[in-house]
């Protein structure tokens, strides 16, 4: 069962919650690149990396885990599902408005 927004004529809604799906997207594939030490010269690792650092900014240094793979999973981890949560509950308010 897919949720109501996507269904309905509020295309606004629809494209909030994909806004936030893929910012979701960006840091869960930092995350992954991070844990699998992707090459950080390749081009595409460096814009998932630049753009989840941006996305970012404000949870990345939240936690001080001792190991940098949790400092990372975490804050960037963090930011994802906060913008997935506000994105589809923002999408689902519009759609019943």
């Amino acid at each position: 069962m897919s949720p109501a927004y996507r269904n309905g004529p509020n295309s606004a809604g629809t494209v909030v919650a994909i806004v936030a799906d893929v910012m979701a997207l960006i840091l869960g594939l930092w995350i992954l690149m991070y844990l699998l030490d992707a090459n950080r010269a390749n081009s595409l690792v460096q814009f998932i990396h630049d753009a989840a650092g941006w996305l970012a900014g404000w949870s990345r240094d939240l936690f001080t885990f001792d190991e940098a793979w949790a400092r990372v999973v975490a804050g960037y981890g963090l930011a994802a599902v906060v913008y997935l949560f506000i994105g589809h509950a923002i999408a689902n308010r519009m759609h019943r408005h």
